[in-house]
């Protein structure tokens, strides 16, 4: 018998998390569903702020276009490289972002980017010459690069887990509501004054920042652990009973303690590669699937199809905030994997509709279909793609990678996202001047690809701590 269980312990190694997660559900993690505290409410709302200023970023170029051109007499050679210059700067701050992070914490963390996101703004608000300018967009990139980081794990952290998809999930609701605004005033009201109305949700954020917890899981990374149970407390409400999350994360964290340290070629290893395929995948797959394309450029896309440019980017508006708040609705109901099968399905529906469009125009049949095909297409994408593929990436990537590799690897992951959206961006009119249908068929394929990719890999994380998903994922060995 003591034979047997010699070779059980040197033949069956078991993995330190998977262990340690099992322990704690056994001895009763079954707890009741928490509620969604004042605070927990108020922490996010603060967070999102940082949403926010992303959409205002990305939905300010293109009201503000007409403006800047005449003002400071800049050709669209010029105009584009401001437009671009935003994404490198993203992308600089994603490779960034997960370590500063862990370095400074979450909430330290997004103050720091709204301190360049707020120089950015008002750069370009006082901007008389054109390197000021892009000094100013590059500015505002890096800062919201980093923002797209730290918001959705900040607010994965600290809310309960029958709450963290639907939290979650306003980030990406927030980015809509940002570009929607942008979109409608952007139309009415000159262009410096719309960059000084992009410094208004900084300041909120900076301020507010004041009046919220450190994420306890942080917290518990650096060995604080009083600190820890002090947030803890204080955002699941005064008289909570904590002693079993507090123990989870405490004895999660231990664990990972007793591994080596992660640097950025061990996220390569074995032991994080499934994780790590899913968190790329979903962001590639996103890019990919056109939503740059189409957010970038709807307005030169329904006029090539022949439709009003005014009147389909209103459309996108009344569409694009509904559906993401649906989405948000939805995220803790259906699950994370159903309603991005749905999503994923319906982008491909729209592309294949509005590629559909301008093969009908190029084979020069019923010219008064093709452009409400491309109306329709266009709007089922957005809203398809806001109902999930938009926030649902991020909701993931905030979930599955554990918090000794989550600098890293988040980082990796947003760098990703923001090199596929200027790779769609650069190369959208190129594209467009090849084919315009074989454009958007591949979008539809891609969008298709999707649909088997998150059938096939991505787990369903919803009801589930943050601890037993990544112990699930990643089956770690002690060293």
């Amino acid at each position: 018998m003591g034979s047997r269980r010699e070779e059980e312990e040197e033949d069956a190694p078991q993995s330190l998390l998977l262990t340690a997660t099992d322990g704690r559900r056994q001895r009763g993690s079954n707890h009741s569903a928490s509620p969604a505290t004042a605070v927990v409410v108020f922490s996010t709302l603060v967070a999102v702020s940082g949403s926010y200023v992303f959409g205002s970023s990305v939905g300010f170029s293109s009201p503000a276009q007409t403006g800047i051109m005449d003002d400071l007499g800049m050709s669209l050679e010029e105009y584009s490289v401001f437009g671009s210059i935003m994404t490198i700067g993203a992308m600089v701050g994603a490779v960034m972002s997960g370590k500063i992070a862990d370095q400074f914490g979450r909430r330290r963390t997004m103050g720091i980017s709204e301190m360049f996101c707020l120089w950015g703004w008002l750069a370009i608000l006082c901007s008389k010459v054109s390197w000021l300018l892009d000094a100013g967009r590059l500015s505002i990139g890096y800062g919201i690069g980093v923002l797209s980081y730290v918001v959705p794990v900040y607010i994965a952290e600290i809310t309960p887990r029958n709450l963290r998809g639907t939290f979650t999930t306003v980030n990406q609701l927030m980015i809509c509501i940002g570009v929607s605004v942008m979109w409608l005033i952007g139309t009415f009201i000159p262009w410096r004054t719309l960059a000084l109305i992009g410094t208004i949700p900084c300041l909120l954020q900076v301020l507010g920042l004041f009046f919220i917890p450190e994420s306890p899981r942080w917290l518990a990374k650096v060995g604080r652990w009083k600190d820890c149970e002090s947030s803890l407390q204080r955002l699941r409400g005064e008289n909570a009973e904590i002693s079993e999350e507090a123990a989870e994360i405490r004895e999660y964290t231990e664990t990972l303690h007793q591994l080596s340290e992660t640097r950025v070629f061990d996220l390569f290893q074995q032991e994080y590669v499934k994780s790590l395929i899913v968190g790329v995948g979903l962001m590639v797959l996103q890019q990919f699937g056109g939503v740059n394309a189409i957010a970038f450029y709807a307005n030169s896309i329904f006029i090539s199809a022949g439709f009003s440019g005014s009147i389909g980017s209103i459309a996108m508006v009344f569409v694009q905030v509904p559906c993401t708040l649906l989405g948000v609705l939805l995220m803790d109901v259906s699950g994370r994997r159903p309603l991005l099968m749905v999503s994923a399905a319906g982008t491909c529906l729209g592309c294949f509709l509005t590629g559909i469009s301008f093969l009908l125009q190029d084979l020069q049949e019923d010219k008064g279909l093709s452009p409400i095909l491309a109306l329709m297409g266009v709007l089922v994408f957005s809203g398809s793609f806001s109902l999930g593929m938009g926030g649902i990436p991020w909701v993931i990537m905030s979930e599955i990678f554990p918090i000794n590799i989550k600098g890293s690897a988040g980082s990796l992951v947003t760098v990703v996202n923001w090199f596929g959206s200027w790779v769609i961006s650069y190369a959208f009119n190129f594209l467009m001047k090849w084919s315009s249908e074989g454009t958007f068929f591949i979008f539809s394929g891609i969008c298709f690809l999707t649909v088997l990719f998150v059938a096939k890999l991505v787990p369903e994380t919803k009801g589930r701590t943050l601890e037993e998903i990544q112990a699930s994922m990643n089956p770690f060995r002690a060293n």
